[in-house]
């Protein structure tokens, strides 16, 4: 009996699709819609690389949910919580046309995880499956101790992901906050900016404990409802 499928929004969050993602290099989310669709060129896939907080599990799931969208089948996998069984997880994940394989670094330096990704890339690429990897850096500085497996790394097509500027984490914050229906001053937006930080990784559930309270309270999202929620009020 086939397993029901859970909808694209509770799968992938409708707050990481490709179109929005702020800011990204020119040509990267073409290049990404292309992969998931299965239209890209014949390259060894695409490798994300970039510091924590840039966006890389976003650009994944997007590109998942983009493919799924086309009618592809499409898995993500965070190499962490496989360690020391990659094997099998990915062995699990194969008949997929897309696979999306974030954190390469927790491979990093174990054999048996390196060859099983190794052995995983060649049996997607002769299967015809898009492949999209994201690490925190590019693949001859992550430690790999398997020289086949960096040479196949080395053949995607790469794209580098820098810290967003003030500017765009100021757009990522109006969009999210407007997807939830939540209204933010530029006092407010200026307030959650500084506590922020430049790591974006944590924004979603912050919104979504603002988007409860400001609810709850029957109250806008002004700055004194920050502090009162958020903490700070002598600041």
């Amino acid at each position: 009996m086939s397993v029901p499928q859970l909808p694209l929004s509770l799968r992938y969050p409708p707050d990481q699709r490709l179109d929005t993602y702020v800011a990204a290099p020119a040509g990267a989310l073409a290049q990404l819609r292309a992969l998931a669709e299965g239209a890209g060129p014949g390259f060894g896939g695409l490798y994300l690389a970039g510091p924590s907080g840039v966006g890389k599990t976003h650009l994944l799931l997007a590109a998942c949910a983009a493919a799924e969208t086309a009618g592809r089948r499409a898995a993500y996998l965070p190499l962490a919580a496989a360690a020391g069984r990659l094997r099998d997880a990915l062995e699990a994940l194969e008949g997929n046309d897309l696979l999306a394989l974030d954190g390469l670094e927790a491979a990093a330096g174990v054999r048996e995880d390196e060859v099983a990704l190794f052995d995983a890339h060649n049996r997607a690429r002769a299967a015809g499956a898009s492949l999209v990897y994201a690490a925190r850096d590019i693949p001859d500085a992550l430690g790999l101790g398997l020289a086949d497996l960096r040479s196949r790394l080395g053949q995607c097509a790469r794209i580098v992901l820098a810290p967003l500027d003030d500017d765009a984490r100021r757009e990522v914050l109006r969009q999210r906050a407007q997807r939830r229906g939540l209204v933010l001053e530029d006092a407010a937006l200026d307030w959650l900016l500084r506590r922020v930080g430049r790591d974006l990784g944590g924004l979603t559930a912050l919104l979504d404990r603002l988007d409860r309270a400001s609810l709850a309270a029957q109250r806008r999202v002004t700055v004194p409802f920050l502090r009162q929620t958020l903490g700070g009020a002598g600041e």
